[in-house]
């Protein structure tokens, strides 16, 4: 989860807002994540820097890596033998630059866990040529410079072979990034649902969510937030992938499906991020951190793989406020059956 990729500023594109819990993926040859895809594979959590020049990631190396060699095939082939030494040269140079510099995060991008210049040639021994072409995201960058944009299927690929992933079938790399890409923008047009609520404090949130979710429009409305909401310019700065750190939320689930499996049982989610994003606060940007939970749900009837993201601020002293206010409000007006009260009262007073 989480490829990103970015060489410099980059057109900005306006945010969709797109309200997603769960994520059916067509399959139709671009969208259908493989057996072998790394998204399902454990990753090394990355820590984040503040710099556009520097990467944020923190990337520690597993125990089980070693220099010892290049993790791509130099078997024979079409391939120079100039070539693939030159390619096993650079893989070797990038592990070691990787994993045994204390400057490692100069070599990668932000909310990357690829390289910073990865190339965009074949590499050794490939079967299948791929595509260059890079998609924009809707995601706009921390430091101002456009959106964020993800690789094209060839660069993922080679950071994939020098990632070690030595078994990734060429075949599957474009519906890999297509899911990865579709999953990144439901993530963050979840993100954008919560800044849309709180971005203008508390008390703005409470109004916006005081008649449950399904009546948010209707309060922006109301209230007249239009413009503020329609004007937000939130931006994401940089995540934390933490696959291994179960969160409280999701190990409560996991515990509770033990107890009563009939209405809670299911899997643990597959992957784990924090995204850290910067939100206009009275002119002055405010950083804030979300947590997201992705899970893997029963296939359509068709066959269609679904995912499930649970996305939410972190338990800070203000995003808990948050979280309790949109879940509260909406507990309680449905509770209370709000909508068929108001359409009572509107009756009477006709």
């Amino acid at each position: 989860m989480g490829w990103f990729w970015s060489d410099g500023p980059q057109s900005k594109v306006q945010s969709q807002s797109l309200s997603h819990h769960s994520f059916p993926v067509s399959q139709d040859g671009s969208r259908s994540p493989p057996p072998g895809c790394p998204m399902h594979k454990h990753q090394k959590s990355a820590d984040a820097m503040n710099s556009s020049d520097s990467c944020p990631v923190k990337h520690a190396p597993a125990a089980s890596e070693t220099p010892s060699g290049c993790p791509v095939p130099h078997s024979s082939g079409t391939y120079s033998r100039e070539h693939k030494m030159e390619w096993k040269k650079e893989c070797t140079q990038e592990w070691k630059k990787d994993h045994e510099s204390q400057s490692t995060l100069s070599r990668l991008n932000p909310l990357n866990y690829m390289f910073r210049d990865i190339s965009q040639a074949p590499a050794p021994e490939q079967t299948q040529a791929l595509p260059t072409s890079r998609e924009p995201s809707t995601i706009p960058r921390g430091d101002g410079d456009g959106n964020w944009e993800y690789p094209s299927p060839q660069q993922m690929y080679n950071a994939l072979l020098r990632k070690g992933y030595t078994d990734t079938d060429v075949t599957a790399v474009e519906s890999m990034v297509s899911v990865h890409n579709f999953l990144n923008e439901g993530a963050w047009a979840e993100i954008m649902d919560w800044e849309k609520r709180f971005s203008g404090g508390l008390y703005k949130g409470w109004r916006m969510c005081s008649r449950g979710e399904q009546n948010f429009d209707t309060m922006v409305k109301k209230y007249g937030y239009q413009k503020e909401v329609e004007n937000l310019s939130p931006s994401l700065v940089r995540f934390q992938g933490r696959p291994k750190d179960m969160t409280p939320k999701a190990a409560m689930f996991q515990v509770m499906g033990w107890i009563y499996p009939g209405a809670f049982g299911t899997d643990p989610p597959f992957d784990r991020h924090d995204w850290y994003v910067s939100r206009d606060v009275d002119g002055k940007r405010k950083e804030v951190r979300y947590v997201i939970d992705y899970y893997s749900g029963p296939p359509e009837p068709t066959g269609e793989p679904v995912f499930y993201l649970d996305v939410r601020p972190a338990i800070t002293p203000s995003g808990a406020a948050e979280r309790a206010l949109r879940w509260g409000c909406d507990v309680w007006w449905r509770a209370i059956g709000g909508d068929a009260r108001e359409l009572q009262k509107h009756n009477n007073l006709h």
